[in-house]
């Protein structure tokens, strides 16, 4: 095996030193986002640069993540106990914490280019520093800041010699800044790449694999390993599982998929899968919700009602635990290869993947009479060839006795002499997935860690320059790979003429950042046959107010209207692609809840955008609550669409008491008026049901009269709670 070996060190000061020594006093950080991050050199760095105001520091990274630890003293007695068992021994980033209590130093800035949703939205120096890129772009804007250092967090199996590095969950953009890097110190530019080998980290196979030295230096130790940072997994409600149906229903079989994290990816896998393994019961509930029937049309046309025997191939910037879901199930099961042309004869079933005498007879008639270097360089990367296959570099094949033949593809007897002694017994190097980077559940990354080899090398972890984009030198094979994709992603927000908002308030403040979002929409519309599909819940409920989500105007838009595609919402589908404004209006009145309807056909009706006698069809006037949880309330009966279908990493006391603390704090900041409004109830805290909830918290013995009416107020939710379920 290559030899990994950079300059090794077991202290990270002495790596920190180092490394600053390479540069200089002024640093441009890049780390990966989501779990890659190597925090002890990460915190190392920030502690001395902190201390040193002649030093500079410029960290460029995005979703930057510590263990929640929560607000309030409540939140604190809940979250306390559970943060250990879920997220381990992950440690904390020292600069996350400074900006979150607003003390980063005035020689430190933190650019991130996407952020924790919701969270950083009162932070000024999040909000100022915030670097709005589309993913696949982010390498060009860190090289234009003048990034001169780059570490990450690296997986690692074997010793010595044998030792392979990994990139893990994190090639995204890590494999084109090392290019960068070897370039400018070929320069001799000051500039230096640190790996932290973290073991714990899955081992990635496909562009995350190291096959040579990429970093100048390593820091490892085992004290400076630890858990990755891990996302459990989130209730799915009715709202999310209808999402889920409708949006399956627009995926083709024998095509591609592209998925976000979160309780709607979770809720599309369940889908899928329920329209593969019980496909009954996936067509039931859709015509008991009423989709079925009023887009039957558009789910014929975009996806299917069928189960998905061909299998799909994920092309995503994101690993979700969910397409491992869908690996374990048979579904994610259609294999591309680095050969266009070979792809596409497969894909059409003109040939398999047993490679025999009709396959040569495919290639000639696809335009490859002659396999010349090149053609021999790809197509044995796709396994055509027998082991010990060779070509002498112009057109003759060796075979493994070591025998020459012609490499002629338009001679009968050639082609029969070379399937004979040179074709392998099936292709290989097939992936079902191209990912750019992971972020999932604990047993998710533990099931990776685990993976068989021959499971593992299915999975090709790469660039984002490679699954976000479709053009470049690669087109041609990216168009045959992605086959009939379906982009799916979630917005906040939909306008009445199509646009979506998904990254940040009229205000201009950032809720999270445009990510892959942008990159994924406009290669919709730039492949043949791709969709984009945008999730939006149809409303959201803040202080007990209920709003839509679908709203005739906004002031700031991620995805601009002449980008419009398909938008789903719980109650169906509209597929705005090709449409006038004026049908456009109509398509998502189709899809709002039916209580805000009115109110968005008067704004369409004044802003002249639809005809004045228009009126909404009676089939599309039952988009309510009810209607979803009839359709599954009685399936739920029978086990189908529970909350957590893919496992929970809480307990279902953690659970309880998260709605319970909700209930107390929803009604107000003054104590006193939580009180006031659970009080009355007077459950009391010594029922023995009652009392475990209280003793998880250490409310079991009050202190004062304070924590009295507190132990009160929480007794008389966890009551609540458990009356509703």
């Amino acid at each position: 095996m290559t030899d990994m070996m950079g300059e090794r060190f077991d202290d990270v000061g002495e790596c920190v030193e180092a490394a600053m020594r390479r540069v200089g006093q002024r640093i441009v950080l890049a780390i990966p986002l989501g779990m890659g991050k190597p925090i002890a050199f990460v915190n190392e760095l920030y502690r001395r640069v902190a201390r040193d105001p002649s030093a500079d520091l410029t960290i460029l990274t995005a979703l930057s993540l510590n263990r929640p630890a929560g607000k309030t003293d409540l939140d604190k007695r809940l979250v306390g106990p559970m943060a250990e068992r879920i997220w381990g021994d992950y440690p904390d980033l020292e600069y996350l914490k400074a900006a979150r209590e607003k003390r980063l130093p005035p020689n430190i800035r933190i650019r991130e280019f996407f952020v924790q949703a919701g969270v950083w939205l009162n932070v000024e120096s999040t909000q100022q520093e915030y670097l709005s890129s589309n993913y696949s772009h982010v390498v060009r804007d860190a090289i234009a800041m003048g990034v001169n250092m780059l570490a990450q967090s690296v997986s690692a199996r074997g010793l010595g010699q044998r030792e392979q590095l990994s990139l893990s969950g994190n090639p995204d953009l890590t494999l084109d800044l090392l290019d960068y890097f070897e370039s400018q110190a070929a320069k001799g530019a000051a500039v230096v790449t640190v790996g932290s080998i973290n073991r714990r980290m899955p081992f990635m196979l496909g562009g995350a694999a190291l096959d040579r030295p990429r970093f100048n230096m390593l820091l490892d130790h085992e004290r400076y390993e630890h858990d990755p940072f891990c996302i459990p997994n989130a209730p799915i409600g009715d709202v999310e599982h209808a999402l889920g149906l409708n949006a399956a229903s627009l995926v083709r079989d024998g095509g591609t998929l592209q998925l976000g994290i979160g309780e709607l990816g979770e809720a599309i896998v369940y889908a899928l899968q329920l329209r593969q393994q019980r496909n009954d019961v996936f067509r039931h509930v859709l015509g008991m919700t009423g989709v079925a029937d009023r887009f039957a049309n558009l789910i014929s046309d975009i996806g299917g009602f069928g189960t998905l025997d061909r299998g799909l191939f994920a092309n995503t910037e994101m690993f979700v635990d969910g397409f491992l879901e869908l690996y374990r199930s048979g579904i994610l099961s259609r294999r591309v290869y680095p050969h266009a042309a070979l792809q596409r004869l497969l894909d059409d079933s003109v040939i398999t993947e047993k490679p025999t005498v009709e396959t040569l007879v495919a290639l000639s008639r696809a335009g490859i009479p002659l396999i010349d270097s090149r053609e021999f360089a790809a197509l044995e990367r796709c396994g055509l060839f027998a082991a010990g296959t060779t070509h002498d570099g112009k057109y003759t094949l060796i075979t493994p006795a070591g025998s020459r033949i012609e490499a002629d593809l338009t001679d009968e007897a050639t082609r029969a002499r070379i399937a004979t002694e040179c074709l392998s017994r099936r292709l290989d190097g097939g992936h079902v997935l191209h990912g750019g980077f992971m972020l999932g559940p604990r047993a998710f990354y533990s099931a990776l860690r685990n993976l068989p080899e021959a499971d593992r090398v299915a999975f090709n972890m790469t660039s984002v320059r490679w699954t976000n984009e479709p053009g470049g030198p690669d087109h041609e094979l990216k168009v045959a790979q992605r086959r009939h994709a379906r982009f799916i992603n979630t917005t906040m927000m939909v306008t009445g003429l199509g646009a979506a908002v998904s990254d940040a308030l009229e205000s201009g403040q950032v809720v999270s950042g445009v990510g892959g979002q942008f990159n994924f929409v406009s290669q919709a519309h730039a492949l043949p046959d791709a969709r984009s599909i945008l999730l939006v819940r149809s409303t959201r409920t803040s202080s007990g107010k209920v709003s839509s989500n679908i709203v005739w105007n906004y002031g700031h838009t991620t995805v601009p209207r002449h980008m419009r595609d398909i938008v789903v919402t719980e109650y169906g589908i509209a597929v705005l692609r090709g449409l006038t404004d004026r049908d456009c209006v109509a398509a998502l009145l189709a899809v709002t809840d039916s209580r805000f309807q009115e109110d968005l056909l008067n704004d369409a009706k004044r802003a002249g955008k639809i005809e004045a006698s228009y009126q909404i069809p009676e089939a599309h006037r039952r988009n309510l609550p009810a209607t979803i949880s009839r359709a599954l309330n009685p399936l739920r009966k029978e086990g189908f669409f529970s909350t957590f279908p893919f496992g929970c990493d809480y307990t279902a006391e953690e659970l309880v008491l998260q709605k319970a603390l909700a209930k107390v704090s929803a009604s107000g900041a003054p104590l006193a008026s939580a009180l006031s409004k659970l009080l009355p109830s007077r459950t009391s805290p010594d029922d023995p049901v009652i009392r475990r909830y209280l003793e998880r918290l250490g409310f079991d013995t009050p202190k004062d009269r304070q924590e009295k009416a507190l132990q009160q107020a929480i007794a008389t939710a966890v009551a609540e709670v458990l009356n509703a379920s």
